[in-house]
């Protein structure tokens, strides 16, 4: 079960696990939850009543988020969750992709950074997370939080990005980064717009690896979290948990006057297992030095994805 089939992410997991699911003679079925809580409840009641093998959510879950207490009749993997109770689950490092973006905008010499979007599911909290603790070992730089933005609305980034353009040039910051790509790409396109040189005065970074974000006109630098790795693994822990067959017990008990044999089963208890995946940073033009030109004129890289191999 996916949130949503309109974000890169989610159709890379899908990818990576349809391919390990036929692997080991599994089929695989698909639901879009459509980011609805309610949705995805039902989608849950379906399959266990279809007797599927086992089943894998990516829930777009809040930073409090917790397991369902209910325990499910077939194996169940979480999938970009990261949670210390009883469990499986498999989720990119996502405080990992705020420090590495972070670390960048250390490298490129910022000294005004900016993060842009509401940090309203645990995905976007670990992130700023990730930023503050690279950042704490450089408090000359100045760190400024706009909890605004719909993370999958791209004129939410352009309206603050028109804000951050209205400034005064010594109070704009010279490092954005987007929550996610969606938020960065209208930055950027705000910028642009009201004359603000991406990435000569400001620079813009995402944050998330979503190529469906990527059609503006200037190439977006991303932390992409591998996503179709995360497909395979939550296929790889449903597989553990399939074959791990628990040993039936049986034990007699008295039900009123009578002493039964009854027959049960006991799977491990309080086991969590967590599988992070290390996401890698992905520098485009948004974030690059600009380049002399021959002619004298500067001239940015460009760089070329296959986004198909990407997906």
């Amino acid at each position: 079960m996916l949130p949503r089939l309109d974000h890169g992410f989610s159709l890379q997991i899908a990818s990576g696990a349809h391919n390990e699911a036929r692997k080991h003679g599994y089929d695989l079925l698909i639901a879009n939850a459509d980011n609805d809580d309610i949705l995805e409840d039902h989608y849950l009641r379906y399959f266990m009543g279809t007797q599927m093998s086992g089943v894998m959510v990516q829930p777009m879950a809040s930073p409090d988020w917790h397991p369902a207490m209910t325990k499910m009749p077939v194996p169940i993997v979480h999938l970009d969750i990261h949670c210390s109770e009883p469990g499986y689950y498999v989720a990119a490092d996502n405080e990992a992709q705020g420090r590495i973006i972070a670390e960048l905008a250390i490298a490129r010499g910022a000294r005004h950074i900016t993060v842009v979007g509401r940090a309203a599911f645990m995905q976007l909290t670990l992130r700023v997370l990730g930023i503050h603790k690279a950042l704490a070992l450089h408090p000359d730089i100045k760190i400024e939080v706009i909890d605004a933005g719909e993370w999958n609305t791209a004129a939410d980034g352009y309206g603050i990005g028109a804000q951050i353009a209205a400034r005064p040039a010594d109070e704009r910051p010279d490092f954005v980064v987007g929550l996610t790509d969606v938020l960065a790409s209208g930055v950027i396109s705000a910028l642009v717009d009201k004359g603000i040189s991406v990435p000569g005065q400001v620079r813009v970074a995402g944050c998330d690896g979503n190529p469906l974000a990527w059609s503006g006109s200037v190439p977006l630098t991303t932390v992409a979290p591998p996503g179709y790795e995360i497909g395979r693994k939550g296929v790889q822990l449903l597989m553990e948990q399939i074959e791990d067959k628990p040993v039936a017990k049986t034990k007699r008990v008295r039900i009123g006057s009578a002493a039964r044999t009854v027959t049960t089963v006991t799977a491990s208890e309080g086991i969590n297992r967590q599988e992070l995946v290390r996401p890698f940073l992905l520098e485009r033009v948004s974030t690059q030095n600009a380049k002399p030109h021959p002619t004298g004129q500067p001239m940015v890289p460009t760089t070329d994805i296959n986004l198909g191999a990407y997906l």
